[in-house]
């Protein structure tokens, strides 16, 4: 699932990189959505980069300027994966789970 948002998201502000956004605040928003992107790869500060990429991506979306409000279901989807990874945590196999144990929810 970490990779299901991450890899997007660094695809979108790599090509958002090369392609030459028209101005800074879209270059920011395509960067901030790569690096929180990165984070989610690797499983590092999920729920801050989850959270991050999430209002990142609802900003996109929602924005009235037509150089970031491309492909809004796109955003709005990446979005919501992101909030559920936030929500989730980072699983197993990544190194928050290294760092502070794998937390578990044990239902009754």
């Amino acid at each position: 699932m970490r990779l299901g948002a991450g890899i997007p998201l660094v695809g979108f502000a790599i090509v958002g990189a090369v392609n030459g956004t028209p101005d800074s605040i879209t270059l920011a928003a395509k960067l901030i959505g790569g690096v929180a992107g990165l984070l989610l790869i690797v499983g590092l500060w999920t729920p801050i980069a989850g959270s991050a990429a999430a209002l990142v991506e609802l900003g996109i979306a929602f924005s009235w300027s037509s150089s970031l409000a491309s492909d809004t279901a796109n955003q709005v989807l990446l979005a919501l994966l992101s909030a559920a990874v936030a929500m989730l945590g980072p699983g197993a196999w990544s190194i928050d789970a290294r760092l502070f144990g794998r937390k578990r929810f044990d239902l009754r």
